[in-house]
């Protein structure tokens, strides 16, 4: 199983990029897929998901920026950046979790950097 990021690059703020992670294996379309990120000298924190059903939340300092969205059919995930800030600089990270056989499990993709100049 692998997740590819792409998508990140450098742009001003209040420009906009969107990131794209295409996932190998056929768990797609029942794996919940996430986008987390991390700043330098900061934690990963979660930037926006969907679920299986399509279903969406966000974290709060980029709610009416993102959207999140999902193309089963070509095993992808997207994050759309609008209104880029500063803040917005780290590098962004997609995920993959779900179940099954009963078990948990969690993908990771290699990240793509956004930077976002004042």
């Amino acid at each position: 199983v692998q997740l590819q990021a792409s998508g990140g690059g450098l742009v001003e703020a209040g420009g906009s990029l969107r990131l794209s992670c295409a996932a190998s294996g056929s768990f797609f379309s029942r794996s919940a897929m996430a986008w987390y990120r991390q700043a330098p000298g900061k934690q990963r924190e979660l930037v926006g998901a969907i679920g299986s059903d399509g279903g969406t939340k966000y974290a709060d300092s980029v709610k009416g920026r993102f959207t999140i969205s999902r193309d089963n059919a070509k095993n992808t995930v997207y994050l759309q950046m609008n209104s880029l800030k500063p803040e917005d600089t780290a590098v962004y990270y997609c995920n993959a979790a779900g179940l099954r056989a009963g078990a948990g499990y969690a993908y990771w993709g290699q990240g793509t950097q956004v930077t976002v100049s004042s």
